[in-house]
């Protein structure tokens, strides 16, 4: 009986353990009963596992403390000139893509001579080179007036695209009251002012002109210029020498009866023509700056305001007409109220020309700038072909621009027009370039009128492969950068010397940019606003 007792008893216990071995099994494998909470805990839980460390918050690059030299700051423009398809397109009966390739390619060329911007004629005579509200499609693109391109593409956009791309200002250039190109008016679009607003037009020689004496014409230009500035990331507006005509011999401009009706008490009509352009210019100034402050207004006048014997003021020169007294368009005024922020005389004459000096002009603007910005106008279109004998040298545009730079109130200098320096006269485009344009420059930069806060751009990353270098930012760039000069070398020293990327962003926040590779140990970045001016130049080690 004991030992049945016994077994029974081993029996019993067995029995009770499988059974809490099975209980405990079911509990912690499943939910815990409602109401309770399963308070044990592990000392220490991870004592058996292996341990990974996180990785460190990435950081931004740190600038290294290297200075980079200032870059030289000097205006090298050049005139395309669209009318008559002097110089772009070539002509209005080729492709939209050709006519793309032969823009690039006076890009290409201008910039390998290192100019810093570009004059682009987008309105010739009531006509617009882009989508217009205002005017009809010029018939030197596409070889009929109010016929668009064939394309979906914004001629205008691309092409300002491209120059940006390039690090070449764009300024738009306009012909404010040119209305015709001859008497065929047959051949104007029906959308053209000619046939939307006979009144507005005076018939003066072998043109027809808009009547600068009319408000409804200065309500009309401001809205033109108004539609360019609001829509294009432009650089400039830019006018020519053209406002009221030059003076045919015995002829008058039939303006008689505006004058009557709108001339002030004992105002001469020279005086009130005067006055018609300059509340012109008044106004366009303050229509610019009210939608983009940061948008230049310039102006390259005939190259004599007067002559000294009409006025003590005036040039040493015997010009045949002024823009006092036979356009009309008083420039001295313009600079002396600040309406614009710079002045491109068109002084196309030789050193030493006897009725008008280059030499002797360029002395006269140097003194009568008015904290004006002056470029010169230069003409090699005359190089091998004009009567004067000087122009034969080919070294007579390298001479003009010596002596510009001898005057430090003189910041620069444009050329008429691109085929010059491109078809006829490669020679004299690589002796610029070898003797005076062997670096590249930025243009000048303005002031605002108000100050600014820039927040200053951080670099977060810079990656690169074998096609591109991409800068990271580490948040995106204020709207107030413009562009960034880029340049990679593997020496510090190198920098200054090495070949610069300019990336364009026109005030789009940017966080990404992106310029053909630079597998190179440092990175150097000019971060430039809108204005022109380097907000911050940044050096970095690549790690």
């Amino acid at each position: 009986m004991k030992s049945l007792s016994r077994h029974l008893f081993i029996i019993l216990t067995i029995s009770l353990l499988l059974s809490a071995c099975k209980s405990q099994k079911t509990t912690t494998s499943g939910k815990h009963p409602s109401g309770t909470i399963n308070t044990t805990t592990n000392p220490n839980p991870g004592a058996n596992l292996p341990v990974k460390k996180l990785p460190k918050a990435p950081v931004a690059l740190q600038p290294l403390t290297f200075q980079m030299p200032e870059m030289p700051r000097e205006f090298r423009g050049v005139w395309i000139a669209t009318v008559a398809n002097i110089d772009w397109p070539i002509s209005p009966d080729d492709t939209y893509e050709k006519q793309k390739r032969d823009f690039l390619n006076l890009l290409d060329y201008y910039k390998n001579l290192n100019f810093n911007a570009v004059i682009v004629q987008v309105r010739t005579a009531g006509d617009a080179f882009y989508p217009s509200n205002h005017a009809p499609w010029s018939k030197y693109l596409t070889g009929k007036q109010g016929r668009g391109p064939n394309t979906s593409e914004n001629p205008l956009t691309w092409m300002i695209q491209e120059a940006h791309a390039r690090g070449l200002e764009f300024h738009a250039w306009l012909n404010p009251y040119r209305a015709t190109m001859n008497l065929n008016t047959a051949d104007l679009s029906p959308d053209h002012d000619y046939n939307l607003h006979r009144d507005w037009m005076l018939k003066y020689d072998t043109k027809y002109y808009y009547n600068p004496g009319l408000p409804e014409v200065k309500a009309h230009l401001l809205a033109v210029i108004k539609e360019i500035v609001d829509n294009y990331d432009i650089d400039a507006v830019h006018f020519d020498d053209y406002f009221y005509p030059y003076k045919v011999a015995k002829l008058d401009f039939p303006d008689k009866a505006t004058y009557s009706k709108y001339k002030k008490p004992g105002q001469s009509q020279d005086d009130w023509r005067r006055d018609n352009v300059n509340q012109l210019i008044l106004a366009l100034n303050e229509t610019i700056k009210q939608s983009k402050p940061w948008v230049q207004f310039g102006i390259s006048p005939f190259g004599v305001w007067r002559n000294q014997d009409k006025d003590p003021k005036g040039s040493p020169t015997r010009a045949g007409q002024t823009n006092y007294d036979d356009l009309y368009a008083d420039v001295l005024l313009w600079m002396k109220n600040g309406w614009v922020d710079y002045m491109i005389p068109q002084l196309y004459w030789s050193m030493d020309h006897r009725l008008a000096s280059h030499r002797m002009l360029n002395d006269w603007w140097a003194k009568n700038h008015y904290n004006t910005n002056i470029y010169i106008g230069n003409g090699p279109y005359k190089i091998r072909e004009d009567s004067d004998a000087a122009w034969n040298n080919p070294r007579e545009i390298n001479m003009q621009i010596s002596y510009t730079r001898t005057l430090p109130t003189i910041q620069g200098n444009a050329f008429f027009s691109a085929k010059s320096l491109k078809i006829k006269n490669q020679d004299v485009a690589q002796l610029l370039k070898s003797e005076l344009y062997n670096e590249p420059t930025l243009p000048p930069s303005f002031q605002p009128k108000s100050p600014s806060v820039i927040d200053t751009p951080v670099v977060f990353s810079v990656e690169a492969n074998s096609e591109f270098t991409s800068i990271r930012m580490a948040s995106p760039l204020d709207p107030a950068i413009r562009y960034a000069l880029i340049q990679g070398a593997n020496e510090l020293n190198q920098l200054a010397g090495a070949e610069i990327h300019p990336v364009w962003v026109g005030g789009m926040r940017a966080r990404t940019l992106e310029v053909k590779s630079l597998n190179t140990k440092f990175l150097a970045v000019r971060w430039i606003d809108h204005y022109g001016r380097i907000v911050q130049t940044q050096v970095y080690q690549i790690p």
